[in-house]
């Protein structure tokens, strides 16, 4: 570890008086991002700065079992980047945009081996719900990971929010929203993006998380044949060996069951605003 990493860890552990500031706590060969000492925001193996530490992250990257072939990923809320650099490091053709509002959060990209900017990244320091208001491009896959100090932004879980993120991708796109099971909200931001997708979305826990992962598709195919998610799922776990074919059976278990759960059922029969 360098005398900047070993300043960076002390930082972190003096901050633990959680005043809303981003810091980092190195312990146990982990480098996590926090905002008050309790919850972790990212997590980072040091010897290992590329591969996906928390479940949620690999539950996230179900996306794959939809749209195995991004060109454009767009992320809303950096972190640690550890989906940006894991699509980074195992999609070769697709490009990354990765949205921060919290200019402490983008300072801390080095410490967490975030590349710099290039032909196949962009960080942008901007309001995730400004960018897909006024999109430049539409993303194949839109991963919406805002949190802050204070949970999930309300911009950021609005039904006009969802509505727009809709918009903005690009035909048959996809987008992946994190959410914490535990929000008394949480159904609600479920029935907002159901009703913003015209009900192609299903939810999903992640195995060690209290994190449930909504996968909310713009294709009119959604969702893929049984044997189409669990045939993709093996193809895939050759290149990411991280669980997709137990997460493949987890999404199939709850797409069987959607219309006995009312949070992730198919929809009522609103049509789009």
């Amino acid at each position: 570890m360098s005398d900047g990493e070993t300043l960076l860890g002390w930082c972190g552990l003096l901050a633990l008086r959680g005043d809303g500031h981003p810091f980092i706590v190195d312990a146990d060969g982990q480098r996590t991002l926090q905002f008050d000492g309790l919850t972790i925001q990212s997590q980072m193996a040091l010897d290992e700065p590329d591969a996906l530490a928390l479940d949620y992250t690999r539950t996230m990257m179900g996306f794959l079992l939809f749209h195995p072939a991004p060109r454009h990923v767009a992320m809303i809320g950096l972190g640690g980047g550890s989906l940006l650099k894991y699509c980074l490091k195992t999609m070769p053709g697709t490009r990354v945009t990765a949205i921060e509002i919290n200019p402490e959060v983008i300072a801390l990209r080095d410490a967490f081996r975030i590349p710099p900017d290039g032909p196949r990244l962009q960080v942008l320091c901007r309001d995730g719900a400004e960018y897909v208001r006024d999109p430049v491009e539409a993303p194949d896959v839109l991963i919406v990971d805002g949190f802050d100090a204070g949970g999930m932004p309300e911009q950021l879980c609005s039904a006009g929010f969802y509505d727009h993120c809709y918009a903005m991708l690009a035909e048959g796109g996809m987008m992946v929203v994190n959410l914490w099971s535990g929000d008394r909200r949480y159904g609600l931001y479920v029935s907002r993006i159901r009703d913003s997708f015209d009900g192609r979305m299903v939810a999903v826990r992640a195995d060690e998380d209290s994190n449930r992962i909504v996968f909310a598709s713009k294709s009119p195919h959604f969702p893929p044949r049984r044997a189409q998610l669990l045939d993709r799922a093996r193809a895939l776990a050759l290149d990411h060996p991280f669980g997709l074919v137990p997460l493949a059976q987890r999404i199939q278990h709850r797409l069987d069951h959607r219309r006995e759960d009312r949070d992730d059922s198919w929809p009522s029969g609103k049509r789009r605003r």
